[in-house]
């Protein structure tokens, strides 16, 4: 089957960064869904992982966002059927799903949303759960929270996560909801999402929220530079408030605020539960098939913003690149083979 893998971390300008290549069609394991794939979708998790995992010279294949169409189930599949169509992100421990076929865990898939393509489809399941987790989860948001009170700043609300965390905080609690960007093009797609107000992370967040927000805030999900603006949250939070954080770092210096303010602090990482195996793993397929229908009926959109062509080595490389280059608006996707 044909599919883009790469053998050693390199520069994203460097051909050999992402290959083609040829591998045999993988062998559903019990709970597995073997799917065609039609469309994927491009996450940071793609192009840190190439950066940062060096595979030794064998072919590792990225890619944790796809759609596509059931045509194999394993012997202990009770979720699906063969022909059905699907959406899902996958495991970040098993080969991603930038190949034709792709083997992947039934309880982490969804029915994709009817109402969009493949391509659509495929932009919106490692965000929409990254948000749903930090949203319903982390945060504990009640999803029934519409005479819910508070403001909810959501950072580098243009990017993947921001885009549809807005989107979901809109549909489902009554927060006001504030987003963070720096150009008009991606403050106009922050408000499109659904954010009340726009604040610029380029320049300093303290007064401008406290502008907005004059209640200050009672939750923060943390897209970015969560180290540089930990302060600013402290600053900004209601005692009792919380934060959220997806960005990758090792530690916060000071967090003295936090503790007199009774601020409680998470970490999300959507692959926790495929990677250790959890028992709730099929939680996954259930929020993905609310997801599903909250698009279906209209309260939620995709994100994918524009679609570069065929799944293959040259157009994959342009994708990284644009991720790379932090300059995205929504989700990038790549349609057929």
């Amino acid at each position: 089957m044909r599919a883009v893998a790469y053998r050693e971390s390199l520069p994203i300008e460097d051909p050999g960064s992402l290959q083609d290549i040829a591998l045999p069609v993988p062998e559903p394991e019990p709970r597995d869904l073997l799917v065609r794939v039609e469309a994927i979708s491009v996450n940071p998790v793609d192009t840190k992982v190439r950066r940062s995992t060096d595979p030794g010279g064998e072919p590792k294949v990225l890619g944790w966002d796809a759609a596509g169409t059931v045509v194999a189930v394993g012997s202990e599949v009770r979720l699906f059927a063969i022909g059905d169509e699907v959406y899902y992100s996958g495991a970040v421990d098993r080969p991603g799903a930038n190949s034709r076929f792709h083997a992947v865990d039934e309880r982490l898939v969804a029915l994709k949303p009817v109402t969009l393509s493949f391509a659509q489809a495929a932009a919106l399941p490692l965000t929409a759960i990254t948000a749903w987790e930090c949203l319903f989860e982390r945060l504990g948001l009640r999803r029934d929270g519409m005479e819910q009170d508070g403001a909810l700043l959501v950072t580098a609300a243009a990017g993947g996560v921001g885009s549809i965390a807005l989107q979901l905080a809109r549909a489902l609690t009554s927060l006001t909801l504030i987003g963070t960007a720096s150009r008009p093009e991606t403050a106009a797609w922050a408000r499109e999402m659904g954010a009340h107000h726009v604040v610029n992370h380029h320049e300093p967040l303290a007064e401008q929220l406290a502008a907005v927000a004059p209640g200050r805030l009672d939750y923060v999900l943390s897209a970015a530079a969560t180290v540089r603006n930990a302060p600013v949250y402290a600053q900004a939070l209601n005692p009792f408030g919380q934060v959220v954080a997806i960005d990758d770092f090792d530690s916060l210096e000071d967090i003295t605020l936090y503790q007199t303010k009774s601020l409680s602090f998470h970490r999300e990482f959507m692959f926790t539960r495929s990677l250790f195996r959890t028992a709730d793993m099929e939680r996954q397929r259930h929020l993905l098939t609310q997801v599903a229908r909250l698009v279906d009926a209209g309260a939620v959109t995709t994100t994918a913003t524009q679609d570069l062509g065929p799944v293959n080595a040259a157009n994959l490389r342009k994708a990284h690149a644009l991720l790379e280059s932090g300059s995205a608006i929504g989700k990038t996707t790549l349609t057929g083979f």
